[in-house]
């Protein structure tokens, strides 16, 4: 991560402060929550990098106590946000098109149609840790072995599950964080670790620095097996250059992310949050390379949830024309 200068801390921060001064001249805040939290998943993934760090940034820049909540992942957090729990979640668009058709796993038969988008993140990217030592270098090799697929109820363990069985693939699966299932790994107590994440997943480049290992996805040839039963999945790639560990850029599969919010979220706040992210991309590449595809133009990947009104105020302010029917 780059180091600023103290100047250019300062200069940040004036600039975060006249931003802040800007929305708080032309916004009525009476009737803001005091605090809002964003619920992101487990430690180790990027998740809780991510939502921490753009937390903050909103905090920063609006003046108000932000801060991100440790959470089962995706279908937890459409869950906390549709209940009024938590303020903003990050939510992947599989997990998200359940919920909203009523089939989450954690509320069953409940629509979630409070949900409303507020900015795009990044492409979460299904990757795969295996030790060198284990031969394991492919998800063929993966048949009859033990796997970590991240936190019950997460986007890892809701997509891993279902792919492999989907390619006749049996395998032996264990939740965890991931942090906790990389360790696992190392100990010999799991053959491998499957996750989901935005690139580079932090717990994979620790255990590159500390052991051999081999990082993989899914190759084009199971894309072309599961994709008419899992529609919001995208052919992907992870570039060499992400994992030192990596001789070559390999074949994944991807789907978006979203931060959501809940419908009653007043207006001028969620205006703020979006225009805080949105215009401020050099520091969220500060937080984390994934930021890089947290930009205005890939608003048009979203085509499953309504956008709050602030958000939507935002884009359309800049000259992005979204479509009435995805408008709250």
């Amino acid at each position: 991560m780059r180091i600023l200068s103290k100047q250019a801390l300062i200069a940040g921060c004036v600039g975060l402060a006249m931003a802040a001064g800007a929305v708080q001249a032309a916004e009525d805040r009476s009737d803001w929550p005091r605090s809002i939290t964003v619920g992101t998943a487990s430690q180790g993934g990027v998740y809780y990098v991510y939502g921490a760090g753009w937390a903050n940034l909103v905090g920063e820049a609006l003046g108000i106590s932000a801060g991100a909540e440790v959470t089962g992942g995706p279908v937890q957090n459409a869950t906390l946000v549709q209940m009024g729990e938590h303020a903003f979640g990050m939510v992947t668009t599989g997990p998200l098109i359940a919920a909203l058709n009523g089939e989450s796993e954690l509320a069953p038969g409940m629509p979630h149609d409070d949900l409303r988008a507020v900015f795009p993140m990044y492409q979460t990217t299904l990757q795969i840790i295996a030790l060198k030592s284990s031969g394991i270098n492919s998800v063929d090799d993966l048949d009859g072995k033990t796997i970590g697929v991240g936190p019950a109820g997460g986007t890892a363990d809701m997509y891993h599950s279902q792919l492999l069985e989907k390619l006749g693939i049996n395998v032996r699966t264990r939740n965890g964080g991931a942090a906790d299932q990389a360790g696992q790994l190392q100990d010999g107590l799991i053959d491998a670790f499957a996750f989901a994440a935005g690139m580079p997943i932090s717990a994979f480049s620790q255990l590159e620095a500390q052991a051999d290992v081999n990082i993989f996805s899914y190759e084009p040839e199971h894309f072309a097996r599961i994709t008419e039963q899992f529609p919001e999945l995208s052919a992907a790639e992870i570039p060499a250059s992400i994992y030192s560990s990596m001789p070559e850029d390999r074949a994944a599969i991807s789907l978006w992310n979203w931060a959501i919010t809940h419908k009653n979220m007043p207006e001028s706040l969620v205006y703020g949050v979006t225009k805080t992210v949105m215009e401020n991309h050099d520091r969220m590449m500060q937080i984390h390379a994934a930021s890089s595809e947290t930009i205005p133009e890939n608003f048009k990947y979203n085509n499953v949830l309504p956008w709050h009104a602030g958000a939507a105020r935002w884009f359309e302010e800049k000259g992005f024309e979204i479509p009435a029917e995805m408008k709250d």
